[in-house]
């Protein structure tokens, strides 16, 4: 988020707060459903339930509460996964629980995989902004596990991109396209899979 957007949330009163947070699930939901180039404004607007002018107080476009919301996303699944993986003892372990907390995340925002493979053609370079985070997060991981020993040297980019992916199309498979969990034996094979390939 930018230093921008912080010093605004913080001149708001609570009131504002709350307006611009309802501008902002609003937006996730229209963007969702319709796509950004169907959303409009007044769509926005209606679905918050305030007046359309009241739209411009806290954002300049529609381009720019759309930004937010991929940098909220970004930012809010980060801190989950690093969250899950807290008090891991291996880096196996760190990095399952990683993907148990994104899918959790995931199946309590639906509309995340729309909105952000909507990036592609709305902006590439938020697009690779986004999924580079979430790579530097993995980068860090894998570093350290190979450092230690546990897994194999490999290129650490390449396997952060392959893990990004999996857990990605995992997601899309169960919790998007069918709203539930992933199943176990999923899971279980993904991690085979991986940790197969990766532990020395």
């Amino acid at each position: 988020m930018s230093e921008k957007i912080m010093i605004e949330e913080k001149q708001l009163t609570p009131k504002g707060i709350e307006t611009r947070e309802k501008l902002l699930k609003a937006a996730e939901e229209i963007f969702g459903t319709k796509g950004f180039y169907e959303t409009s404004i007044v769509n926005i607007s209606q679905e918050a339930k305030v007046a359309q002018g009241t739209f411009y107080n806290y954002f300049p476009s529609k381009k720019d509460i759309y930004d937010e919301l991929i940098r909220n996303y970004s930012r809010d699944l980060r801190l989950a996964i690093k969250e899950g993986m807290t008090d891991a003892s291996t880096y196996e372990e760190a990095q399952r629980k990683g993907f148990y907390s994104f899918f959790t995340w995931v199946k309590n925002h639906p509309n995340l995989y729309s909105i952000v493979q909507q990036a592609v053609v709305v902006d590439r370079d938020l697009y690779k902004w986004y999924y580079g985070k979430l790579a530097n997060g993995f980068l860090k991981s894998l570093s350290e596990g190979m450092e230690s020993g546990e897994f194999k040297v490999l290129d650490q980019e390449t396997v952060a991109y392959c893990l990004m992916s999996i857990g990605q199309f995992l997601g899309m498979r169960w919790v998007y396209w069918e709203r539930s969990d992933v199943p176990d034996e999923a899971f279980e094979s993904a991690m085979s899979l991986i940790f197969d390939g990766l532990k020395n």
